[in-house]
């Protein structure tokens, strides 16, 4: 299930272009093209939730579990990649519009590179 006015589902389609650091047959990870810090990707699932309570929904077949499941090993991949497993990073998903999602299809941040500031 896609959404076809969906950026991320353009992304993931291959039908607009963004640099890619990640993918397999559930996720893709790409560059934010307005990094927050000098490491700051997004993990993307292929299949089309607007947001995690969506995501929480399909949970009945499972499904969305193994979305986040695979979404947090590839982040857990890239950050040993990069270098950063041991010094830390932030994950961070945002949810609807009081939340802060802009884009309406599930994403996660990883932020690092740097000492991340508390929001909280």
């Amino acid at each position: 299930m896609n959404d076809s006015n969906c950026i991320f589902c353009k992304i993931i389609a291959g039908t607009v272009t963004a640099k890619k650091i990640y993918e397999d047959d559930w996720v893709l990870g790409i560059e934010d093209i307005k990094p927050s810090a000098p490491i700051h990707y997004l993990f993307l699932p292929k299949k089309h939730y607007r947001s995690l309570i969506q995501l929480e929904l399909d949970r009945d077949g499972n499904e969305g579990s193994k979305y986040l499941e695979k979404i947090f090993a590839a982040m857990t991949a890239i950050a040993k990649k990069e270098g950063i497993h041991e010094r830390g990073f932030r994950a961070s998903i945002n949810t609807g519009e009081e939340g802060g999602q802009t884009v309406f299809h599930l994403h996660v941040h990883m932020l690092g590179g740097k000492k991340i500031k508390n929001h909280v």
